[in-house]
């Protein structure tokens, strides 16, 4: 993998998504909704704690509208606009591809997290927070935003139109989101061994960001997101590879 490709991509990637005004209207809904999630149905001030709990409680379920919708254009309308021959045409190869434009997608995520950066500012007004706990919970946020998108991107290289691959992400997330729910497993429990029942408990994103935004950040959590982004970037390349031959 060259790393000068690599950024030449990434960096096309990047720009792009400030090139239309599709990028500042996901960050203002992203910093909207996280505040009317915060402030009003996690009771932030209500609670009367300094720390940002109810803020990261909302990211998994906001996260699962927003990220297929950016995720679902990676490469669903690179081949409706028949660009993605172009990209190919390159000297890069298709791994080299998938990855930038991973990398672009997860740094514009990442920026648009950075602007909820003031609550973390407020919260140490107002008290005396674990700042080592919020940290933590940023780092998980963007873990898990990472798992999603690696879902996302591998949805949009299997169809050409955007809302199907918006909706098969969606799903598809929704499933690794709900597999740690009870009424999930309570399902799995009546007549599947422990062992089982334990397994489908640990694909949840919950069980692991719930863990790492209380402050624990243990090697469990981190090989389940890091392994959960490289398998669907790996199958991302498998069909786009398919794809292309």
């Amino acid at each position: 993998m060259k790393l000068q490709t690599l950024m030449a991509v990434y960096q096309r990637e990047l720009t792009g998504y400030f090139n239309t005004p599709i990028a500042y209207v996901f960050m203002v809904i992203f910093v909207v909704l996280a505040g009317l999630f915060t402030f009003y149905l996690g009771d932030f001030f209500g609670r009367n704690q300094a720390d940002l709990r109810s803020f990261f409680q909302w990211h998994p379920w906001l996260y699962l509208l927003l990220i297929p919708a950016l995720a679902m254009r990676l490469w669903a309308e690179e081949r409706r606009t028949g660009t993605v021959e172009l990209l190919l045409s390159l000297p890069i190869t298709v791994t080299e591809a998938v990855v930038a434009k991973f990398l672009a997608a997860w740094t514009f995520t990442a920026l648009t997290l950075s602007l909820t950066l003031p609550m973390w500012f407020t919260v140490n007004y107002l008290g005396n927070p674990d700042n080592g706990i919020i940290l933590a919970g940023y780092i998980g946020s963007l873990l898990m935003a990472a798992g999603y998108l690696a879902i996302g991107s591998c949805m949009s290289a299997i169809t050409r139109n955007q809302v199907v691959a918006f909706i098969l992400a969606a799903v598809a997330i929704l499933l690794f989101i709900l597999s740690g729910f009870p009424m999930v497993l309570d399902f799995f429990s009546v007549w599947a061994p422990k062992v089982l029942i334990k397994t489908i408990a640990t694909f949840s994103f919950l069980t692991h960001f719930d863990a790492i935004s209380k402050g624990v950040i243990e090697v469990r959590d981190l090989v389940y997101f890091l392994s959960l982004t490289g398998f669907w970037l790996f199958a991302t390349i498998v069909i786009v590879e398919m794809k292309k031959s």
